[in-house]
């Protein structure tokens, strides 16, 4: 994982008659690795947004990117400027790099995990299952289906695992069977934030319960139309005995 902080410097005048400018310096401190033995302090100078010169502790020197920034560099390097700004790469990135080691990169997050059946699409197999993990950090993680305790690998399917954009992260893992009475299925979870992989079993009666839901809404619509069936009747014997009598 590449790190970068940044701190800014903005100078906007606005004076009568003028339009402004925008004087815009960047402090950056880089890194790619844990132990920061790539550790890299860069000063940014930007005029208008166009960045005119920079500062490179790996090189230990100014370079410049226009004309004006070309003499600038020469001269800040001639001056010993490179060297004042190289203490930077300590005293200003590297405290804040180890704690961004510490407290970023360092910390994890526990997935929030769900097993539950969705509506299958085989023509083979009568169930779909899911299990999905949820609000996870760092991304690295491993999902298993186990059935009887035994790895399945066929008819498994998964999703990459999928940046919610707020530093988690979240996967799906699908598993097409044919589900038999009495055995356990389960998808098993590993990732750092666990000190050893946890199980997370399927519940049949979430499926049963899913069922039911189904039957009583179709029982529902049937009496619904049974009722409404015998209401027409009900009218229609009671005008077929009704006399009308005109009135004068």
């Amino acid at each position: 994982m590449s790190l970068v902080y940044s701190f800014a410097l903005i100078v906007l005048p606005f004076l009568p008659g003028f339009d402004g400018y925008l004087y815009h310096i960047q402090r950056e401190c880089r890194f790619t690795s844990g132990d920061l033995k790539d550790l890299e302090f860069i000063d940014r100078y930007i005029f208008n947004k166009v960045e005119y010169a920079r500062y490179n502790s790996t090189e230990n020197k100014f370079i410049g990117y226009t004309e004006f920034g070309v003499k600038n560099a020469e001269r800040w390097n001639k001056e010993g400027e490179n060297d004042r700004l190289h203490t930077g790469l300590d005293g200003y990135c590297r405290h804040n790099a180890e704690l961004g080691v510490q407290y970023i990169l360092g910390h994890s997050v526990q997935p929030s995990v769900k097993v539950k059946s969705v509506k299958s699409g085989s023509q083979r197999h009568s169930t779909m299952l899911v299990c999905s993990a949820y609000n996870f950090y760092p991304e690295g993680i491993k999902l298993t289906w186990l059935r009887d305790g035994k790895e399945v690998k066929t008819d498994v399917t998964s999703t990459e695992e999928l940046y919610d954009g707020d530093w988690y992260h979240q996967i799906h893992s699908y598993l097409e069977l044919t589900s038999k009475s009495g055995e356990t299925i389960a998808c098993k979870v590993e990732h750092s934030s666990f000190s050893e992989p946890k199980v997370f079993k399927w519940d049949p009666s979430t499926l049963d319960g899913e069922r039911n839901k189904v039957i009583i809404g179709a029982s529902g619509l049937v009496l619904g139309l049974i009722l409404s069936l015998a209401g027409v009747i009900y009218y229609k014997k009671k005008s077929t005995g009704r006399i009308l009598v005109p009135t004068s």
